[in-house]
């Protein structure tokens, strides 16, 4: 039984720690680490729920009901989870390490329950999907930016927006600030634009350079 048990707690070690891998290879909140720790402790939680308390059926009128930890598990792995979600800049980040985590957790519940096949599964599976979304997301999906730039008139300003328009590039919102000796005389712009994932900074900065009238300041 004891060897059951190992096994069951290094498989659940090593399928956490390769959903881990992936989440840390693009540098996400919770990592091998984290990832490891919370599919080996559900596995050690779910063997504890079915076999932890065998010995208090010697007693009458005893019973138990080996889902309680488990149930709990699924739970408290909300709190982990919640501790990788980020809200940044009107931004929230880490949503899909917290949904990782929370089926990390599945699967280390199954390997307690000695379930090795279903766990093997369903971690290929989240491999795969989230493979599949890093290659074609950036081109179905958008990105919010904020452009601060520098420009003598109005007219450059048009130049930039129409050019912007061509490169399929939305503009949400600008605002336009003048200041003569702050900004010796331009117009300090910033825009809010969505462009594909796809449309990086660098090919953003390099549209903008493409005007001579245009000084950039900052692109986030």
């Amino acid at each position: 039984m004891l060897t059951d048990f190992i096994l069951r707690l290094l498989a659940a070690t090593a399928m956490g720690a390769v959903i881990g891998l992936e989440r840390e290879y693009h540098a996400k909140e919770a990592g091998v680490r984290t990832h490891l720790l919370v599919a080996l402790g559900s596995c050690l939680f779910m063997i504890l729920s079915i076999y932890g308390f065998d010995f208090m059926l010697e007693y009458d009128n005893v019973s138990f009901d080996p889902s309680r930890i488990a149930a709990q598990v699924v739970t408290g792995i909300g709190f982990i989870g919640a501790g990788t979600i980020i809200f940044q800049k009107q931004v929230v980040r880490g949503l899909t390490t917290a949904a990782g985590l929370w089926v990390t957790a599945a699967i280390g519940l199954a390997c307690g329950n000695g379930m090795f096949w279903l766990a093997l599964i369903t971690t290929a599976i989240v491999l795969i999907s989230l493979g599949l979304i890093n290659v074609y997301l950036p081109y179905l999906s958008q990105k919010e930016h904020t452009v601060t730039f520098l420009v003598e008139d109005y007219t450059v300003l048009t130049e930039v927006m129409e050019n912007l328009h061509k490169e399929k590039i939305t503009v949400l919102n600008y605002e336009l600030h003048k200041d003569a000796e702050e900004n010796n005389g331009k117009m300090l712009v910033s825009l809010e634009i969505r462009m594909k994932r796809y449309n990086n900074i660098q090919g953003l900065s390099a549209i903008l350079k493409n005007f001579e009238k245009v000084e950039l300041v900052e692109i986030r």
